[in-house]
């Protein structure tokens, strides 16, 4: 994203943008309001990734580098089993067998995470061992779309597969990649302003975000924000202690 000097122009959105925040920040520093100026001039919404200790200059972008890395969900085969009733119009989570497709709803069973380890332990065709034992391996799903799936009516076949996706963040099971997305946005993102992202050091920032920081804080561009603002007699007063 480039910022240069030129463009350094203040809308009117971007003047009551700025007179509602000397409202709430009567002694704000100079810095400070110059990367709050940036920030909504630029609509940008940086956000933290706190899994990766990162800092990105949007969801789009930490989303698009999970992506490249193949770390943001992974395809998944599901078997569904129908006509059990063990899910109905309430049924807000489910957890599903991998073997069987048998699923055991919220709302339809009194503890459904004992009765999946308990069904998934004795089923005949889980032929997958850990230490001799029967692994106690299932799906977990929150998402209306894949829960709607098992209340379609029943196929000639009473078990179907279907492929689905899993979160790698959470494991849990989505319909799509578009709905996987929308938690990862929220759930595992943290929005930040520019100026608490200048201001802090816990954190590591994305290297082009990083960048693009540096850039925006050289004393030229800086010296420019403060001609401009002053060019509004309403701002000259903190201007003024700005130069003090």
């Amino acid at each position: 994203m480039s910022h240069s000097m030129q463009d350094m122009k203040i809308t009117n959105n971007l003047k009551k943008a700025l007179q509602a925040f000397f409202q709430d920040n009567s002694s704000a520093e100079l810095v400070s309001t110059y990367l709050f100026f940036v920030q909504k001039q630029q609509h940008l919404q940086p956000v933290l990734f706190p899994k990766e200790k990162m800092i990105y200059q949007s969801a789009e972008d930490v989303i698009d580098a999970l992506i490249a890395k193949e770390a943001l969900w992974n395809e998944t085969e599901i078997k569904v089993h129908y006509g059990d009733e063990s899910v109905n119009e309430n049924t807000k989570k489910i957890y599903i067998c991998p073997f069987t497709g048998k699923v055991f709803g919220d709302n339809t069973h009194p503890n459904p995470q004992d009765a999946i380890y308990d069904w998934v332990s004795r089923s005949p065709e889980n032929k997958e061992r850990s230490g001799g034992l029967p692994v106690k391996r299932f799906y977990v799903s929150d998402d209306p779309e894949v829960i709607r799936g098992y209340l379609e009516k029943a196929p000639p076949q009473k078990v179907i597969t279907k492929v689905v996706f899993s979160s790698a963040m959470s494991g849990k099971l989505f319909n799509s990649k578009d709905a996987v997305i929308a938690d990862f946005k929220k759930n595992y993102l943290k929005p930040i302003t520019l100026f608490e992202v200048q201001n802090q050091n816990r954190f590591e920032i994305e290297e082009h975000f990083l960048g693009f920081i540096q850039s925006i804080l050289s004393e030229a561009h800086i010296t420019r924000f403060v001609e401009v603002i002053a060019e509004f007699p309403e701002f000259r007063p903190i201007v003024e202690t700005w130069l003090a």
